[in-house]
């Protein structure tokens, strides 16, 4: 029972910190609200723990064998969040614009995970700690553990916005609001380049 509340707390600490996932699913929250916000949510929970499993099940040695696989993943990721970003900052925030708009897509939030840097140093960290024999059973109990916690946190960061949607009903507070959350990514971004 300890190594699966071990398991959980991990989970909880890598999914609910801020990071490029959570910053889009505020953004989603406060734009469109809870409700279509979902499939954002499923889409970036099962979009990880795929890559948790996987990882579990031997791409870590494939990444250890071709590193330069790693450096692939981490530009393409920098670039999916400055371009998110950039759109963000060029929102005019018009309202009535939303009722048209559509909340980001389940395919999308699942791509999220696979282009976030932050996701695949989660996965090799938590693997490496919880699975390090390659236990299959372990793989899959992790993977289960984690699908609940992240969907779970991706959800409160949903939530968090739509909480603050009603405080941003005007053109103004909506752009401030996004260029706010576009400043967030690009730092993100930026900082995934530190070494």
């Amino acid at each position: 029972m300890s190594l699966i509340i071990s398991m959980a707390a991990f989970a909880l600490v890598a999914s609910i910190t801020p990071g490029p996932v959570n910053i889009v699913a505020l953004s989603s929250g406060a734009q469109f609200g809870f409700r279509a916000s979902q499939r954002h949510v499923a889409g970036a929970t099962l979009g990880f723990v795929l890559l948790l499993v996987l990882m579990g099940l031997g791409l870590h040695e494939v990444l250890q064998r071709w590193p330069a696989l790693t450096q692939v993943v981490k530009w393409a990721g920098v670039t999916f969040l400055l371009f998110m970003a950039w759109k963000l900052a060029a929102d005019d925030g018009r309202l009535d614009a939303r009722e048209s708009g559509r909340a980001p897509s389940m395919l999308y939030g699942a791509v999220m995970q696979w282009l976030n840097p932050k996701a695949w140093l989660a996965c090799v960290a938590g693997m490496g700690a919880f699975v390090a024999d390659g236990e299959t059973r372990l793989v899959w109990q992790f993977a289960a553990v984690y699908l609940v916690i992240c969907y779970v946190s991706v959800g409160c960061w949903v939530y968090a916005g739509t909480f603050l949607r009603g405080y941003l009903n005007n053109p103004a507070g909506m752009r401030w609001f996004n260029r706010i959350m576009a400043l967030l990514l690009a730092v993100s971004a930026v900082y995934l380049l530190l070494p």
